[in-house]
């Protein structure tokens, strides 16, 4: 596909093929200033590509090369995500600026981009995923608003919409077999939730990001049924 070369200076070297695809708002008042800083050297940020709301793609480094979108954060045991994923941007405020719906024009380009990429990497749908999903105690982005599920429908990630399951909620201070049952649930995700049986604040955390990708009617880190019901049709789907 067609894109607006925007080379950034900030990439360095790849430690392994990328597996994984990183989606992020820019959370900036306009997509210039993001695109200026995320061509800054001295903001030590980057991203491979950048989708404008009218659906133009900017490629900053090359997928070959290592960018600096993720930070701290982790998945399935990895901690070094920029090492192995492809970052996109989307302009978009985000929640500190106006949060608002992404364009149909910007999704069809990111649907067109990702049909792109992984022509040319292995990328699962199950690695698709937001930059919530990988720093969840950092980051909302690409947040709620985000149409996962159209990008599911289009070939790209996970979706579930399985009937709720039965049981009470499950949050913060609850303890036993079903939130240890729960935590383990996250973990074989991907998320950093390794299960101890106490739902304390990283177990919160865990669940609102989960919501947030997978469940955004409703992100309180609070699971209930249709919560847990959407993980387990999820980690069928995963395998």
């Amino acid at each position: 596909m067609d894109t607006i070369p925007a080379p950034s200076p900030n990439f360095d070297t790849r430690t392994a093929p990328p597996d994984m695809i990183v989606l992020h708002y820019t959370g900036m008042e306009t997509g210039r200033g993001a695109l200026d800083r995320l061509r800054d050297p001295v903001a030590k940020v980057s991203a491979h590509y950048l989708i404008e709301e009218d659906g133009r793609v900017f490629t900053l480094v090359a997928e070959e090369r290592r960018a600096w979108h993720a930070g701290v954060s982790f998945w399935k045991g990895e901690r070094d995500i920029n090492g192995i994923s492809i970052g996109i941007e989307l302009v978009n405020p985000g929640h500190e600026f106006g949060y608002r719906d992404f364009p149909s024009a910007q999704i069809e380009a990111l649907i067109a981009l990702l049909s792109d990429i992984r022509g040319r990497w292995d990328i699962p749908d199950s690695r698709i995923l937001g930059h919530s999903d990988v720093a969840p105690d950092r980051k909302e982005d690409p947040g709620e608003r985000f149409p996962w599920k159209r990008l599911a429908e289009a070939g790209h990630g996970l979706w579930a919409e399985p009937p709720a399951s039965p049981g009470a909620p499950l949050g913060l201070g609850e303890e036993g077999t079903g939130v240890f049952a729960l935590q383990a649930g996250l973990t074989r995700l991907g998320y950093d939730c390794a299960p101890s049986g106490q739902y304390e604040q990283r177990t919160a955390t865990a669940v609102a990001a989960f919501q947030r990708h997978w469940r955004p009617a409703q992100v309180d880190g609070v699971a209930d049924g249709e919560t847990r019901a959407r993980l387990v049709h999820l980690l069928r789907a995963a395998g």
